[in-house]
């Protein structure tokens, strides 16, 4: 009984032992996935590597030929995969390979290093064939072709005549504003200078503009009466200095009285002031001679207050010249134009000349 538990735990610990070593082999294997081709045909070579994950492997190094006469066309990013809950790693690499002279190739098997100790696959063969020539019928071969020179098409020409049309209108304003720029003279403008109109005339324009608006004629009395008496009221402040816009009708006619000793002149004005404050407080309405009375009376006042004026005396319309120089805000505007237009036309000159080279090439 003793031995033959003695042989199940000697049979246990092998096959521990066994899955422990497999646990930690290193399996290298290499496929090809044609073993013919045709010259200048291409070939897949799949090398895997399996080992353990706490293992360093270091895959052979080729630049563009695998073996003498057998090239490398490409070589894939190695594809990982892990195993058995991560504890091993399974890395696949994969080449392209071509061949330019027909033969059979020998394939030396791929040499991987795991921590310092170098495993190996199996060996490759690939057999390159010659393309067949029928060399009984040697009327079927045919030599070079001539070169065709390629047809005139508007539209590969479009994308340069467009960005020429674009470069003329960019020089042109190149040009103009460094001339601009160039040229530091003052800049020289002449102003007319109306003369100001005197109150009377003033007055009587606003008056003109009163009796062509026809708020009478619309019963608009209140506007009417408002309109007049603020017109009679700023020719009371251009010609007697005194701010009649902001004072009664009382107090502007006390003050006219200091001002003034033309009373008479005064007492059409008293009457108009009086049927504007009846109109506009309350609510009086006058008929239509009361009103045409009314402007005549304003009217009135104003022909016999106003200065007289001496015909030679009369201030005629001047002309000033005024000096500027160009400010530094406008220099900078300037400089900054033409750096702007300078590099747009030395893009659109290095397009024209790749678009001509590439048509002409």
């Amino acid at each position: 009984m003793m031995i033959r538990n003695i042989r199940w735990a000697f049979i246990v610990i092998l096959l521990f032992w066994g899955v422990r070593v497999f646990s930690q082999s290193v399996t290298v294997d290499a496929k090809i996935d044609s073993l013919q081709i045709l010259i200048g045909e291409q070939a897949r070579i799949r090398l895997q590597v399996s080992f353990n994950a706490k293992q360093k492997a270091i895959f052979p190094i080729y630049t563009d030929t695998l073996i003498k006469g057998v090239d490398i066309v490409e070589i894939a990013k190695p594809d990982t995969q892990y195993l058995n809950n991560k504890e091993r790693l399974l890395i696949t690499q994969e080449y392209i390979i071509t061949s330019f002279d027909s033969a059979l190739y020998y394939i030396p098997p791929f040499c991987i290093t795991v921590d310092n100790k170098i495993y190996k696959s199996k060996a490759l063969a690939l057999k390159v064939y010659s393309v067949p020539v029928d060399t009984l019928n040697p009327d079927h071969f045919f030599g070079p072709k001539t070169v065709f020179k390629a047809p005139f098409e508007w539209e590969d020409w479009w994308n340069m005549i467009i960005a020429s049309l674009l470069l003329f209108p960019c020089l042109a304003l190149l040009i103009y504003l460094i001339i601009r720029l160039s040229d530091n003279k003052p800049i020289i403008r002449k102003i007319k200078l109306e003369p100001k109109l005197p109150p009377h005339e003033i007055a009587m324009n606003e008056i003109e503009k009163i009796k062509g608006d026809k708020k009478l004629q619309l019963g608009r009395l209140k506007d009417y009466y408002t309109d007049l008496t603020d017109a009679v009221r700023n020719y009371i402040k251009n010609r007697f200095g005194f701010n009649a816009l902001e004072m009664t009708s009382s107090e502007i006619i006390n003050r006219l009285m200091e001002v003034t000793d033309k009373a008479n002149d005064i007492s059409g004005l008293k009457v108009l002031f009086q049927t504007a404050d009846l109109v506009k407080f309350a609510k009086h309405n006058p008929g239509m001679n009361e009103n045409d009375a009314n402007l005549i009376n304003a009217i009135q006042f104003i022909n016999e207050t106003k200065e007289t004026i001496d015909d030679n005396s009369i201030i005629q319309p001047t002309e000033i010249t005024v000096v500027e120089k160009r400010s530094l805000k406008v220099k900078v505007a300037l400089i900054l134009s033409i750096i702007t237009l300078s590099v747009i036309i030395l893009f659109v000159l290095i397009f024209i000349v790749r678009e001509l080279y590439a048509l002409l090439a």
